[in-house]
C-alpha cells in the first residue's frame, strides 16, 4: 500500500457520514463500529445520529459537525476501546432521516358498505397518497427496524398498510354512523372529515414506533363506475317518493329496484354462466323479482277507505222508553208503537208521517 492509499484511508476512516447514495433512505447504519478518536461526524440539517453500544441507546445528536473526542462529548468515555490506548471507541451509528417523507402511495379495496340513502350495497374502494416523518429516531429504531441494517421499503411500506388500514375501517365507520350517501362521499363532499378522523385513528398505531402522519394527500374514495351509474339512476327514479313518502318509501323502492334486478339476472342466467337461467328457473327468478317489486310499490299505496252503512233510524217506545227499529209493536217490551197509526213503509219498514207521500228512508211511494 502507497503513502497515498494510506493517507486516503486514514481519512476515510476519520470522515463519518451519510453517503449521497443513502440519503433518500429513513435509516442507514454506519458499517463500521469501529471508529477512531478525533473523528469528524457530519449530521445534516434533515437528519439525527443515533449512539448505540450492547443495545442500549448512548446518545443522539443533532445537526452539525461534531468532533467525536471524550472532552468535547463526554458520554463517548463509556464508549472507549482500552486494548487501543484509547484511541479507537466501539458503537454502532445510525443515521435517522427526519424529514417528512411524502407522496407515499396506498390504495386498495374497503368493500361493501350500504348506502344509507337507498339502502343497496357498493363495493367501494380508496386510494391517495400520504406524508410522514419521524419524531423519535430511536424508538424507531428499537421498535421497529431493529439493530442489523434495514431494508429501503420497510418503513414505507410498513406505513402504507397502517394507512390503508385504518382508512378502511374508518370510511366504513363514518358512512354508516352519519348516513352520508355515497355519491357525496366520492363526489369530495366529505374529505376533509375523512381525512381528519383518519388521521387521529392513525396516531394510535404509529405514534409507539416514534412515528408520525401529518397529512393525507389527493385522497379519493370511489365507487365502482356501473355502481356509480346504477345509483344515480336509483334516486332519480325514486326522487318522487324521497318527496311524497320520505326516506322509508324510497328505501323500500331501492330494495324493490335490487330485487327486481336479481330476478332479471337469474333469468338471464346470472351468477351460473351459460343458458342455464333460461328454462324454469330463470322463468321463476324473474317472477320473483317482478313480485317483490310490486309488493314493496303496492305497501306504498293507501288503502281503501271503507264504504259505510247509515245507521237505521230509530222510535222511542211510549211504554218503555226504548229507541228501537220502526215497527208495528216494540222490539223490547212488545207494546204496540205510538207510531203505528201514522204507517210504516211497505218496502224498509220507516214509520212515515201521516201526510207524507214519499218514504223518508229508501223513497218509496206511499
Amino acid at each position: 500500500m502507497g503513502v497515498m492509499d494510506w493517507l486516503k484511508r486514514g481519512v476515510g476512516e476519520m470522515m463519518i457520514a451519510r453517503p449521497d447514495d443513502a440519503k433518500p433512505l429513513v435509516v442507514w447504519k454506519h458499517p463500521d463500529p469501529t471508529i477512531p478518536m478525533k473523528s469528524q461526524l457530519t449530521v445534516e440539517s434533515d437528519e439525527k445520529c443515533v449512539f448505540f453500544r450492547d443495545g442500549k441507546v448512548v446518545a443522539t445528536l443533532g445537526p452539525g459537525r461534531h468532533t467525536l473526542d471524550t472532552a468535547n462529548l463526554p458520554f463517548l468515555s463509556n464508549l472507549v476501546d482500552s486494548f487501543t490506548g484509547g484511541r479507537v471507541f466501539i458503537a454502532e451509528v445510525f443515521f435517522v432521516n427526519v424529514r417528512e417523507h411524502v407522496s407515499n402511495k396506498f390504495g386498495g379495496r374497503i368493500g361493501n358498505v350500504e348506502d344509507p340513502k337507498s339502502g343497496v350495497p357498493v363495493e367501494t374502494m380508496v386510494h391517495g397518497e400520504f406524508a410522514f416523518r419521524v419524531v423519535d429516531p430511536a424508538a424507531l429504531i428499537t421498535g421497529l427496524v431493529g439493530m442489523g441494517r434495514s431494508d429501503p421499503q420497510q418503513v414505507p411500506g410498513w406505513m402504507k398498510e397502517q394507512v390503508l388500514k385504518v382508512v378502511r375501517d374508518r370510511v366504513a365507520e363514518l358512512v354508516v354512523k352519519n348516513r352520508w350517501p355515497l355519491l357525496d362521499v366520492t363526489s369530495g363532499a366529505y374529505t376533509e372529515e375523512i381525512e381528519a378522523d383518519v388521521l387521529a385513528g392513525l396516531g394510535q398505531h404509529v405514534t409507539s414506533y416514534g412515528l408520525a402522519i401529518p397529512r393525507l394527500g389527493n385522497f379519493v374514495v370511489a365507487i365502482a363506475e356501473g355502481d356509480a351509474v346504477n345509483l344515480k339512476k336509483l334516486y332519480t327514479d325514486a326522487a318522487y317518493l324521497r318527496t311524497v313518502g320520505g326516506v322509508d318509501s324510497f328505501q323500500k323502492f331501492a330494495a324493490g329496484k335490487a330485487m327486481l334486478g336479481a330476478g332479471e339476472g337469474m333469468a338471464k342466467g346470472g351468477g351460473g354462466g351459460g343458458e342455464g337461467g333460461s328454462g324454469l328457473l330463470g322463468g321463476a327468478g324473474l317472477g320473483v323479482g317482478l313480485g317483490l317489486a310490486q309488493q314493496m310499490l303496492q305497501s306504498q299505496r293507501p288503502a281503501a277507505p271503507e264504504a259505510t252503512v247509515p245507521a237505521a233510524a230509530k222510535v222511542g217506545c211510549g211504554a218503555c222508553g226504548s229507541a228501537v227499529s220502526p215497527g208495528k209493536f216494540c222490539s223490547a217490551c212488545g207494546k204496540e208503537l205510538a207510531a203505528a197509526p201514522q204507517g210504516f213503509c211497505g218496502g224498509c219498514g220507516a214509520a212515515l208521517a201521516a201526510d207524507a207521500r214519499f218514504c223518508a228512508g229508501c223513497g218509496r211511494k206511499r
